[in-house]
């Protein structure tokens, strides 16, 4: 799945990193919407600013936990964050505990260079995507 078109405020975002963090990220944008498109319970995604930072939301359907786009005042590396009230962190730390950085219960670190891990990053992102599914209070839709 080729990913939408940037709307003019997260692409403003993106423009305001160091580059080989916006760049990095951009990368991880598109594994966003793909991993999206391969589950048909998640719905098109909700594109947009949360602390001035691009942000993906499973509004339609509310599968899933919000994922945001940025970078960690102490990090030069790019940061996936989720929301810290979730075991998502926890569960990548348990799957891939030497793939990726992570920072307490709400961050994981990609680096700006070399090959991006996009397996192990894709399944990140789809347990994010799916976060509600199966799970009591899952809103209805």
């Amino acid at each position: 799945m080729i990913a939408p078109s940037l709307p003019r405020e997260v692409n403003r975002a993106f423009g305001a990193l160091p580059a080989p963090i916006g760049k990095r990220l951009l990368q991880v944008r598109d594994l966003i919407f793909a991993a999206a498109a391969a589950h048909d319970d998640v719905g098109k995604l909700t594109e947009t600013l949360k602390w001035g930072e691009p942000a993906y939301l499973t509004e339609e359907t509310g599968s899933g936990s919000t994922i945001r786009l940025g970078r960690l005042k102490e990090s030069d590396h790019a940061a996936v964050l989720f929301n810290c009230r979730t075991t998502l962190v926890d569960t990548f730390r348990e799957r891939f505990p030497d793939q990726f950085e992570y920072r307490q219960t709400r961050a994981l670190l990609v680096p700006t260079s070399g090959a991006l891990p996009k397996r192990e990053l894709s399944v990140c992102l789809s347990l994010a995507l799916t976060y509600h599914l199966g799970r009591p209070g899952k809103r209805a839709r």
